[in-house]
């Protein structure tokens, strides 16, 4: 609490500052002009147009979203090619690496929501169904955005009310007895009060056997427009979801494709994992003139999973299908997740001249507090060498598998522990235009960070605290309207969980990025190119052999190059294509943190391939009167290290997919997609050739939306 007082505090004052400064600017006795709100800034981001911004963003808007076919934030994300897909923890959460590199594999792959921490939890993975756009903001970010990963972040956009009624119905049935409703509504109160309701509820069967999830959720928002200078926005969000812990398919003796990909290796017996969240969101925006204004931010975020699963064994001591090649010794696993996310935060932006230069400001204060609250239970068959039961096993033929042909065991405590991480920290970024063409930007973050680890098993309590300066700077030439340059050099850091074997905590994962680009437009379309250099040290990594206690030694690299093109190349004809060549490597050799085996210095990292491309193409069409859409989409992805200790591969990929939408009447329109329009089989992700996801076959779901 004493750190939100302090971040409070600190809040107070960078206001008083900013409106010192607007009052300088004012001349004594003039009123300021009132502003009307037509919408609210996305905080940390400035005033900004592309061209003026030394590093690459896409924003993936909502008409995108819809022509993609995409429901929920994996698939949005296929859409950039700099985001490659990680470990999903059995189709639990949402898993990603951007520019080769990845977080914490314990947990989420951390996001944000209208700037807000929101993804380290577990709620199950994220449902577009309230959002607006995704944006893939590639870098480093830290100077603003706090601690993070150096290859950049997402920051979803939520859809907020307006002060004109619309609404929206969508119901959808697919391939594999999928069916899906959506809603959204808006509409104004009165003068200064709007609402929106969103919701919407899933209920699906899978090209996996035996594997079912169902999912609903809402996001109602309200907005209040206190005066023509002032904004506050509430938004709520709830969602549970209901999802069987899923590992995917193997490989025999390395080779893929001699189970088909329906194959399920689990228990049925288990039932499913159920996620859980409920966050609020309030956010004031006020503006004291047309050059500056003030943006406050709280929110809070609890999520939980709970549930059984049993899955492939993945010691080699004890893993029967390495001896006989037909029969999988499997263990049972009971997790119980609770975390709890809180952040505060606040910013003022503007702009001002001195010394003859114009100087574009963005400084606040924000604090955050996460809680992870772990239990984990397991079950575990004896080593081979003492020749155990299949029962003992929980053994599976995996060529003829019956479920439950054994008494499912009772798995004992492993992990007990609750870890709290706390930080504040103080930012600052200036954008100086040195002349009509040139500008400078610098930005620095002081974080305060302090972590507490409680072994609730033993009893033990370990703590540590960081300070840390993430330096960014930058430089944009504007050679034309429409052609800038750039580069940019930035600092990233990002907190341990975890202790090593004196109960210490780690040194925070640190790393250094250089990007430099060109953006530009060439008729309708935007365009950016960019090549970028990161370096990262304290890599979390096995002290021995066994594997049983850790060290933050290891360290990795990727450098690669990124085209990305967005807009319309005829009036009727909108392309999105996206390109990425990614060359992530280990630096050192060191061990693994999973199986303790070496991993020699210039190991391709897990799941991140060296090519790939995104493609979509929309085109828009009168028949009859009415509006037609017909659209498709490819990506390719390429191949990828799938196992981090051996030569195991995951193959390349290209999946196409197809749309096509008429507008039935004003109010109605009908939609028919096609995923996997030629039925490939390929496997998106891995974490050993024991675990490997396969994607889906060809699917088709036809939908129709009402709106009114």
């Amino acid at each position: 609490m004493k750190r939100y007082k302090r971040a409070a505090l600190m809040l107070c004052s960078s206001s008083q500052l900013a409106l010192t400064a607007v009052a300088q600017e004012a001349s004594p006795g003039v009123r300021l002009d009132a502003v009307t709100i037509t919408g609210t800034r996305q905080a940390y981001q400035g005033d900004f147009n592309r061209l003026e911004t030394p590093q690459t963003e896409q924003s993936i808007d909502a008409e995108t979203l819809r022509a993609s076919g995409a429901v929920d934030l994996t698939r949005a994300l296929d859409l950039s090619a700099s985001v490659a897909r990680q470990n999903n923890f059995g189709g639990l959460w949402n898993a990603f690496a951007l520019r080769g590199f990845v977080g914490d594999e314990n947990l989420p792959s951390n996001y944000l929501v209208n700037g807000f921490n929101a993804g380290r939890g577990f709620g199950g993975p994220r449902d577009l169904s309230g959002i607006e756009s995704v944006d893939v903001l590639k870098g480093p970010r830290a100077a603003m955005f706090g601690r993070g990963e150096p290859g950049g972040t997402v920051n979803l956009v939520t859809k907020r009310p307006t002060f004109k009624t619309a609404g929206e119905f969508r119901v959808a049935a697919g391939s594999f007895d999928t069916y899906r409703t959506d809603a959204d509504w808006t509409t104004p109160l009165s003068d200064a009060v709007a609402v929106r309701l969103i919701g919407f509820a899933e209920d699906a069967r899978s090209f996996r056997d035996t594997v079912e999830t169902r999912k609903y959720g809402m996001s109602p928002s309200l907005a209040w427009r206190i005066s023509p200078q002032s904004r506050l926005i509430y938004e709520l969000e709830l969602s549970h979801q209901e999802i069987p812990f899923d590992r995917g398919v193997l490989a025999i003796n390395g080779e893929l494709g001699r189970l088909p990909r329906s194959r399920f290796l689990g228990e049925p017996g288990d039932g499913p994992l159920k996620a859980d969240v409920q966050g609020h969101q309030l956010e004031f925006q006020h503006d004291f003139s047309k050059d500056w204004s003030a943006l406050l931010g709280l929110t809070t975020r609890e999520t939980s999973l709970e549930g059984f699963s049993t899955e492939a064994e993945l010691a080699t001591n004890r893993q029967k299908l390495l001896v006989d090649g037909r029969t999988l010794t499997r263990q049972r696993r009971f997790r119980d997740y609770d975390a709890d996310y809180q952040v505060l935060r606040g910013e003022i932006n503007g702009r001002f001249q001195l010394a003859g230069l114009q100087h574009r400001l963005i400084f606040g204060v924000d604090a955050d507090r996460f809680e992870n609250d772990q239990i984990f239970l397991r079950a575990r068959a004896p080593a081979l060498a003492s020749n155990p039961t299949l029962a003992q096993q929980q053994a599976i033929d995996i060529f003829n598998p019956i479920y439950g042909s054994y008494p499912l065991p009772t798995p004992t405590p492993l992990t007990n522990r609750v870890e709290t991480q706390k930080s504040v920290g103080v930012f600052v970024q200036d954008q100086i235009n040195l002349s009509e063409s040139l500008q400078l930007r610098l930005g620095a973050r002081f974080e305060d960070y302090r972590q507490t680890l409680l072994n609730r098993a033993n009893k033990q309590k370990s703590s540590q605290k960081e300070t840390r300066t993430s330096p960014q700077i930058g430089v944009v030439l504007r050679a034309t309207d429409a052609l800038s340059l750039y580069a940019t050099y930035g600092e990233n850091f990002r907190p341990l969980s975890g202790a090593d074997a004196q109960g210490n905590g780690f040194e925070p994962n640190q790393s250094t990025s250089i990007e430099a680009g060109a953006k530009f437009s060439l008729g309708g379309i935007d365009a950016t190119v960019a090549v970028f250099h990161i370096k990262q040290k304290n890599i979390l990594v096995a002290a021995d052999a066994s594997a049983a206690t850790q060290l933050a030694i290891g360290k990795a690299r990727s450098r690669g190059l990124e085209i990305d093109l967005q807009g319309e190349i005829t009036k009727d004809l909108s392309l999105w294509a996206s390109y990425a060549y990614v060359d992530a490597k280990t630096s050192n050799t060191f061990n693994d943190p999973n199986f303790g085996v070496a991993v020699p210095a210039g190991s391709r990292l897990l799941n991140v391939p060296k090519h790939t491309l995104s493609l979509q193409l929309v085109n828009s069409m009168a028949v009859a009167g009415r509006g037609l859409q017909l659209g498709g989409g490819l990506l390719h992805v390429g191949e990828r290290s799938g196992e981090f200790t051996t030569n195991f591969k995951l193959p390349s990929y290209t999946v196409a997919r197809a749309f096509a939408a008429y507008e039935v009447n004003r109010s109605m329109t009908l939609r028919l997609d096609v995923d996997n329009l030629f039925n490939e089989t390929y496997y998106t992700n891995s974490f050993s050739a024991l675990w490997v996801q396969p994607g889906s076959p060809r699917s088709a779901r036809v939908s129709a939306s009402f709106k009114f």
